[in-house]
Parts: structure tokens; C-alpha cells; sequence
């Protein structure tokens, strides 16, 4: 019930409780009213009957004491009771017109006709003595016929008293027993009204209004304070207290939902800040190694419920190479397989593989109870790579398509970033490398040359200089294609040959050019031969016909002997030029054959 209908309901109550004290009151007075007119009726019918007593006795006295003694003031005293006897009739006719009850009415009847009897006597007997007959007087005064009229005379008043007492004490005893009814039924008002006020003060203002205010004054001072952790009870009672309650938990779940949205408004910004951070750091990036680094640090500060792993595909788009791996304490690094057998690769799309096998799962995840989702890494339309994320702990579709936004905004600038840095790899080859033996060009060379002539290290530094023997013959007699062959062959044992420990280059045409820091003159001069006897030691065929024999030439030259740079590379071309002279598949030293080089070391 609402608080106004109670509080309105106790005001009528209470004005209601009130008159009927009042009207209690009032009918209390005025039985009090009638006890007293009782009492007062009672008073006056006693008195009178004693004044009757009294009067006929007075009278009779006085008319005894007139004929005894004959005295005047006697009979003047006779004459004066009558008087006051007539009066005393006019009070009882009015009192017998007073509401008396019919006995009463007769008995007052009778004790006048009785009065009336004696005093005509006592007057005749006082004629009597005035006439002379003084004994006669006397006899009748003293006779019995006058006691016998005075004995009827105080015998009826007295038996009148009796009757007015009884009934004027019924009357009495009525009058006080019902004002004592009304006055405790008013008192019982009273009560109830006090009782009603009471209930209202503690029911009303104290439990229903008092005590949820003083509660609800701390909830809204802790609201007030964005405390919205505050537990509001749930008080269903259909009142004004339980509307403000509900208006004060609506508040609190507004504040509830507007704190979510803001958290998730400053996660968002945080993401969206550190996508930003990652997307600078893509840009910055060098090489692959580096672009997995950043991946793998900013990936779990954005997404901090999954861990992953980056593939790059290869060059031919058949395989997936792993990259990088989150979080750091994962230990394992990510293998690879085939492109074919993630279904995000083949649909272009991401791919959810669920433990609950909601749809089909990548052949590449193993299965478990986590939750995989493979984004692929496209650019301009080519599949570059791919990120597979793991999900740490269970989430629901709304989660995941909420993430999913970030995942392929994520994915598109690795993306971009793998394209750009295998474009950049693309364009230095082709800046840095032959494109027919892939072997780094002239260009490179010379760059090799001037970092060694700004370093000025006192190390060694050995320079082979390299050149096909007779190189036109497989041209003029086999074609290009197969010249060209016998230059990726001779690059190819070149290379594996001069291994970590040095570096090969194409100088030009059918000549190549090795560098080897840290290598004296007897290790270059090995080197050298080594070279020179892998090419010699194997025939080429092309199509079915033997090509024949390969040789080479080497000249080499020692920096810091033969200085640095430029003069380092014309010593060494000059001693190649020495070999060739020297009749072609040998190693020359400065201008003498490697014999003739170690009999001047014996000699």
C-alpha cells in the first residue's frame, strides 16, 4: 500500500477515533448531568419528606402547647406551620408533576390526605379550646385517634423516602454506571486514536519512511561518488520509498552500464592506440625477423585472451613457414605445412576451428578443447601469410565477433608490412644480386670494397679474381641458353665453395670476384685452388649432350700488401690476367704461377 493511502487512511482513522472520543466525552457529560439531577432530585424528595415529618410533628407541638397552656404565640406558631404547610403542598403538586412514578404519586397522595385528616383535626381541637371546651381540646389533641393520624402521616413519609430512595438510587446507580461506560469507551477512543498515532509514527515514518531513507541516503551518497558497486536491495513494495528505490537502482544500472561502455570505450582506444604503435613499427621494419618481434610483442597487450602464431608463406605460395610465436612463454616454435591445409587460405576469409565442431577444422590445428581462429594475410590480392590465434580461455560469438574487427584490421597491415618487406627483399636483389647466377653484382662489390676502405682494419683481406676459360666456345658452339647454364653452374660451385668464410660476387660477364677478410696469402691461395679444382672436376650436359670440360682462371691479390679498394681489385685482375696469360686453369699470385710462388717461399 502507498504511503499516501496509509497516511490518509490514519488521518480519517484518527479524525473518526476523535469524534467518537469526543461524542464518548459528551454523552459521559451528560450522564453526569443526569446522576447529578438524580442526586439533586434525591437531596430535594428527602428533604422534603423530612419537612414533612418535621412540619407535622412541629405543628402537632405546637397546638398541644396552645391547649395546655393557652399561650397566643402557640397558636400563632399553629397558624404559621400552616402557612408553610400550604407551601409544601404547592411543592409536592409540583413535584408529583416532576416525572414520579405512579407509586410514588400515590403515596404522596396519601401522606396529604393523611396531613389533611390531622390537621382538620388539631384545628378542630383548637376551635375547641377557643370555644371553651378546653378538655375536649385536649382529649382529641391526646387521643388516639391523632396518634393514630400521626403514626399514618410519618408511616406513609417514611415508606415515600423508602420509594424515592430506591428508585432515585436506581436511578443514581444508572446514570453513574453508564457515564462510567461512555467514559471509558471515550478513554478506549483515546487510546486507539494514541495507539493509531504510534503505529503511524513507527510503521509509517519509522519502518516504512525513516529507515529505508537513511538507507537509501548512504546507497545515493556512494552513487553520488560514482560508487556504483553499492548493492541496492530489492524492495518491491508498491509505495513511494519503493519507487524512489527503483528509480535509485535504475540510476545505479545506468551508472553500471555507462561505466561498461566507458571501460570498453578506454579498451577500445587502448587497442586502437596500440594497432596504431604496431602499424608505426610495421612501417619501421627491415626484416622478417624483426616484423615477427613486433607482432609477437604487441599481439598479446591487444588481445591479451589469445595467444598465436605468425606463418609466412614462401615464394612458390605452397607452404607456410613459422615466424613468431606468443606469448614468450610458449616454447614451442610453429612449424610448417602446407598452404592447402588451412580452410582460411583456401576461402580467403577468417576461419573459426571450434572444440565444439560448430564447422570444419583446419587440417594444420590439432585437436583440443581451445577454440583456433586462422586469419589469412593478404595484399593487393595475395595471400602473404597467415596469423592463428588460440583462444586462452572460452569466449562466446559475441566476443569473438567483436574481436574480429581488430583481428582483420590487424592482419591487412602485417599483411601490407610482409608484401612491403618482400617487395623491399624483391628490389634489393635485384639492385644487389645478378639475376642470371644470383650471386651479388659489381655494384655490391664495390660497396664491400669502400665499407673495408673506411674501416682501415689491419686484418687481411684476400681477392680472387675469376674468370671463365674459353667461355665464348659454349656460346658460339652450344648457344646462349647453355653459356648461360655454364655461368650459373661455375657461380653456384663458387659459392658453395667459398662458403661463410667468404663472399662471391659477378664482376662481369664470365668473370667473378671473391672476397675473403681474415685469410693470409697460403689459406687465400688454398681457397683459391679449391675454386678452381671444383670447377675443373665436373662436366655439364645440356639436353642430352655433353658440354665438356669447365675451367677458370684465378688471380689473386693480399690487402694490406697490395693496398686497399680499388688497388686491391686491379692486383688482383692483373694476376688473373697473369693466369690466362699463363695458359688458363690456374691460380696466379701476383705474376708468378702457384709453383713458381711456392719454390720462391722454398728457396
Amino acid at each position: 500500500m502507498r504511503i499516501s493511502a496509509i497516511t490518509n487512511f490514519a488521518y480519517g482513522a484518527t479524525v473518526v477515533l476523535t469524534a467518537m472520543s469526543a461524542a464518548a466525552f459528551l454523552l459521559s457529560a451528560d450522564r453526569a448531568d443526569k446522576e447529578r439531577q438524580a442526586v439533586e432530585q434525591h437531596l430535594q424528595l428527602d428533604d422534603l419528606g423530612d419537612e414533612l415529618e418535621l412540619a407535622a410533628e412541629e405543628r402537632t407541638d405546637e397546638a398541644r402547647l396552645y391547649v395546655v397552656t393557652g399561650e397566643t404565640r402557640h397558636l400563632d406558631a399553629f397558624n404559621g406551620r400552616e402557612s408553610e404547610e400550604k407551601r409544601r403542598e404547592s411543592a409536592v403538586s409540583d413535584l408529583m408533576e416532576a416525572g414520579l412514578s405512579a407509586l410514588e404519586r400515590d403515596t404522596i397522595a396519601e401522606i396529604v390526605r393523611h396531613a389533611d385528616d390531622l390537621d382538620v383535626l388539631e384545628e378542630n381541637a383548637v376551635k375547641a379550646y377557643q370555644t371553651g371546651d378546653r378538655d375536649g381540646a385536649r382529649q382529641t389533641l391526646f387521643g388516639t385517634d391523632h396518634d393514630r393520624l400521626q403514626a399514618a402521616v410519618l408511616e406513609t413519609v417514611t415508606r415515600f423516602l423508602a420509594l424515592v430512595q430506591t428508585r432515585t438510587g436506581d436511578a443514581l446507580q444508572d446514570a453513574r454506571e453508564r457515564a462510567d461506560t461512555w467514559a471509558l469507551i471515550a478513554k478506549i477512543m483515546l487510546g486507539l486514536t494514541a495507539l493509531l498515532f504510534l503505529a503511524v509514527l513507527y510503521f509509517v515514518l519509522w519502518r516504512r519512511v525513516a529507515i529505508p531513507l537513511v538507507r537509501m541516503t548512504g546507497i545515493v551518497s556512494r552513487l553520488a561518488r560514482q560508487d556504483y558497486g553499492v548493492e541496492v536491495p530489492d524492495d518491491r513494495r508498491n509505495d513511494e520509498i519503493g519507487e524512489m528505490n527503483k528509480a535509485i537502482s535504475i540510476f545505479r544500472e545506468n551508472g553500471l552500464e555507462r561505466d561498461r561502455l566507458d571501460a570498453e570505450r578506454r579498451r577500445d582506444q587502448l587497442t586502437k592506440d596500440l594497432i596504431l604503435q604496431m602499424m608505426h613499427r610495421l612501417q619501421a621494419c627491415q626484416t622478417q625477423t624483426e616484423l615477427a618481434d613486433v607482432v609477437a610483442l604487441f599481439a598479446p597487450q591487444i588481445f591479451p585472451q589469445l595467444s598465436g602464431e605468425l606463418y609466412v608463406m614462401n615464394d612458390s605460395r605452397t607452404m607456410l613457414s613459422g615466424s613468431g610465436i606468443w606469448p614468450a612463454e610458449r616454447q614451442q616454435r610453429p612449424g610448417s605445412f602446407a598452404a592447402s591445409s588451412c580452410w582460411a587460405i583456401r576461402r580467403g576469409r577468417p576461419h573459426v576451428s571450434g572444440a565444439d565442431h560448430s564447422d570444419i577444422s583446419c587440417q594444420h590445428i590439432e585437436a583440443g578443447d581451445m577454440t583456433c581462429i586462422c586469419v589469412p594475410l593478404t595484399a593487393q590480392g595475395d595471400t602473404v601469410g597467415l596469423m592463428c590465434f588460440e583462444e586462452k580461455v572460452p569466449s562466446d560469438e559475441t566476443a569473438r565477433n567483436a574481436m574480429r574487427l581488430y583481428l582483420e584490421l590487424i592482419a591487412e597491415n602485417i599483411g601490407l608490412a610482409i608484401a612491403n618487406l618482400e617487395l623491399r627483399d624483391r628490389l634489393t636483389k635485384l639492385a644487389l644480386r645478378d639475376a642470371l647466377t644470383g650471386l651479388l653484382n659489381r655494384r655490391s662489390l664495390d660497396e664491400a670494397l669502400s665499407r673495408d676502405e673506411r674501416s682501415r682494419s689491419d686484418a687481411t683481406l684476400a681477392c680472387l679474381m675469376i674468370d671463365i676459360d674459353h667461355f665464348k666456345r659454349f656460346n658460339d658452339e652450344f648457344g646462349h641458353d647453355a653459356g648461360d647454364e655454364v655461368m650459373r653452374h661455375v657461380a653456384q660451385v663458387i659459392a658453395e665453395t667459398a662458403g661463410e668464410t667468404a663472399t662471391a660476387f659477378r664482376y662481369g660477364g664470365e668473370e667473378f670476384a671473391v672476397l675473403a677478410p681474415g685469410l693470409d696469402e697460403t689459406r687465400g691461395l688454398q681457397l683459391a685452388e679449391r675454386i678452381r679444382t671444383a670447377v675443373a672436376g665436373s662436366a655439364l650436359q645440356r639436353r642430352g649432350r655433353i658440354i665438356g670440360a669447365v675451367t677458370v682462371s684465378v688471380g689473386m691479390a693480399i690487402a694490406p700488401s697490395a693496398g686497399r679498394g680499388n688497388d686491391l681489385l686491379n692486383r688482383a685482375d692483373t694476376a688473373l690476367l697473369a693466369a690466362k696469360a699463363a695458359g688458363r686453369n690456374r691460380v696466379m699470385f701476383s705474376m708468378g704461377t702457384l709453383a713458381d710462388e711456392r719454390a720462391q717461399q722454398a728457396g
